[in-house]
């Protein structure tokens, strides 16, 4: 049964005036941030602020090299879950739509909704919503129908997933939203799933576009925190860690605020030589030269027989 817009409303207030919702519901938390912290009002029918053609390309622009790597990553989530009615949206770090992707049958619906390109949806402008508690909490959300705070957002289901740059903060939300009446809460859960595997992607091809042309290490890979991915010189000093990366490693930004060797700070450190650093490049040069000795010398600009004494210096077999 449908909830009525006023019945809605007061359930939210019912909610702000308990003195325990706040601590057993997530829900009911963001709904006492939305009256409390926001000054906002469930029943409020004001025009949505939405940013102008100008401001939004300079917006787009700014964040370009995101949606460099989440325009294919958007394209295809939009591909599985399409055929469902649902819309596929991204944000930036303040609630401001992005990118949309919808199907021509439902693009109106959600434009009438305010879920269009330029629009605004921080926790502060529009409540308990998707994007906006996402963004505030940090976490992936799924926000059912009557859970949003206003009653103009009770006939939409959203799931968000948090997307964070290169530098571990947060970027922007990534958003699945759908208005059909037939969207369950199961089927919202399915589409969770692909929701935070999708803003992993980008997070990680976000890391790996902004350090290309760097060596990029792998730590792991959680289904929670996202990629561990550290950035590494070729001189194998760390000059970039992702979230995931810095909450595995415990780093803070201080720990990289300059650049720290690898071994250092994966905990393998061994004496430091100068034989090392030559045995790194007398092996890189004989790689490049398929193991010819002559052409290697030739690619250091020194003499065969110094690049065997090299070698034997270095404990290498020749």
């Amino acid at each position: 049964m449908k909830q009525s817009s006023a019945s809605h409303g007061e359930s939210v207030f019912e909610a702000v005036r308990s003195p325990s919702s706040a601590g057993v519901s997530a829900i009911a938390a963001s709904w006492c941030r939305s009256v409390l912290a926001h000054g906002l009002d469930p029943e409020d029918r004001d025009q949505r602020e939405r940013m102008d053609g100008a401001a939004l390309a300079t917006l787009r622009t700014e964040h370009g090299l995101m949606l460099s790597v989440a325009v294919p990553v958007l394209d295809h989530i939009y591909r599985s879950v399409a055929r469902s009615g649902c819309a596929v949206i991204l944000s930036d770090a303040r609630g401001v739509i992005l990118e949309r992707r919808a199907g021509d049958g439902d693009a109106d619906g959600f434009s009438a909704a305010g879920l269009v390109e330029g629009a605004r949806w921080s926790e502060a402008e529009e409540g308990t919503n998707g994007i906006g508690t996402c963004l505030f909490e940090g976490k992936p959300v799924i926000i059912h129908r009557d859970q949003h705070f206003a009653s103009r957002n009770v006939h939409i289901s959203c799931m968000d997933a948090p997307v964070h740059d290169p530098y571990g903060r947060l970027a922007a939300a990534l958003d699945v939203s759908s208005c059909r009446d037939d969207h369950s809460p199961a089927m919202a859960e399915m589409i969770a799933a692909l929701v935070r595997d999708a803003a992993r992607q980008i997070e990680r091809d976000f890391f790996c576009r902004h350090f290309e042309g760097h060596r990029i290490v792998l730590l792991s890979d959680d289904a929670v925190t996202g990629t561990a991915l550290l950035a590494v010189d070729r001189d194998d000093l760390v000059i970039g860690a992702s979230r995931a990366a810095r909450l595995h490693l415990r780093l803070e930004d201080a720990a990289l605020a300059t650049p720290r060797a690898l071994d250092q700070l994966l905990g393998e450190q061994a004496p430091l030589s100068f034989d090392d650093a030559d045995r790194a490049v007398l092996r890189r040069a004989l790689a490049r030269a398929n193991g010819n000795a002559s052409e290697a010398a030739r690619l250091l600009g020194i003499g065969r027989a110094t690049l065997y004494r090299r070698m034997a210096r270095a404990g290498m077999k020749h």
